[in-house]
């Protein structure tokens, strides 16, 4: 691997923002393949990934590396679509209606992004309406819901029957705090994630 995309990698995986943009410059500037790049940011995001199942790090050390790969991702997605390299896979992403909560969302679509896939973004006290329209605007490949309290599992149960009863046959994702696989095959979602890495996994297992 070139010297400078083996420095990005590096760079994400301690979580240094000003390195890892450093590395993307150097990268560009050298005029290196804008998908070799994604592939190094990718290996960075992936060990992050596995470190934070095997409970080697946590949250905070994942964010802190997720903001790192934006720092390049900043720089390097305007050279993706100009040469012409497209996410093979969107998904729309919201928290569900009633709840604020977005830092695990958030952590959720980095990684998401980290590994190549376009994200769409709905934010929090997402009504099934419109997660509705977004899939009717955007006919992306999933939906991830995030949950934080138990409160508002309702919400995610009534906005899963919602998408479900739409005939779009869009893959529905869920996880938060209180999601439980048993929960996530009960209200007829088609996959469960306890985390940030392990989501990932699931999107490109729902899309295979």
């Amino acid at each position: 691997m070139d010297e400078s995309l083996q420095n990005l990698a590096n760079a994400i995986k301690a979580g240094k923002r000003k390195e890892a943009r450093a590395a993307t410059e150097e990268a560009l500037a050298a005029e290196l393949s804008p998908q070799l790049i994604l592939n190094a940011l990718t290996e960075g995001m992936n060990d992050v990934g596995k470190r934070f199942k095997a409970n080697e790090i946590f949250v905070p050390e994942v964010l802190v590396a997720a903001r790192a790969m934006q720092k390049s991702m900043d720089l390097l997605e305007p050279v993706l679509i100009a040469s012409g390299i497209q996410p093979k896979h969107s998904i729309v992403i919201g928290t569900v209606e009633g709840d604020l909560h977005d830092i695990g969302k958030n952590l959720v679509m980095m990684m998401l992004k980290g590994a190549n896939f376009k994200v769409i973004d709905l934010g929090t006290n997402v009504t099934a309406e419109k997660f509705a329209e977004a899939v009717a605007e955007h006919k992306p490949d999933i939906v991830a819901l995030s949950a934080l309290l138990t409160t508002t599992m309702p919400s995610m149960g009534s906005i899963v029957a919602h998408l479900n009863q739409s005939g779009s046959g869009i893959k529905i994702m869920v996880g938060g705090a209180p999601i439980t696989q048993d929960f996530a095959t009960q209200i007829g979602a088609h996959g469960y994630s306890p985390d940030a890495a392990s989501a990932v996994d699931l999107a490109q297992q729902l899309c295979a």
